[in-house]
């Protein structure tokens, strides 16, 4: 499989452990974690035309995607 950029792992490294553990004891973390890989992946097979798709969509998509990422991180850090 290919490498797809914006794993929260990597946006977030120094959170491993603490997001191993949100998504094992808090169900609405582990929705908004499954939530943000499902767009993320979306997002890039858009970006590399696996799934093309218009602009609007695209764009949606990564607001979408960067709301997910702002509450986990206020998750993560709170």
């Amino acid at each position: 499989m290919a490498h797809t950029p914006h794993e929260l792992a990597e946006e977030f490294p120094e959170h491993v452990d603490k997001m191993h553990e949100l998504k094992g004891s808090n169900a609405r973390f582990a929705r908004l974690f499954d939530e943000y890989h499902e767009i993320n992946r979306a997002i890039h097979r858009a970006e590399t035309d696996v799934e093309p798709t218009d602009d609007f969509n695209m764009e949606d998509m990564r607001k979408k995607r960067l709301r997910l990422k702002d509450e986990i991180y206020a998750m993560l850090t709170g």
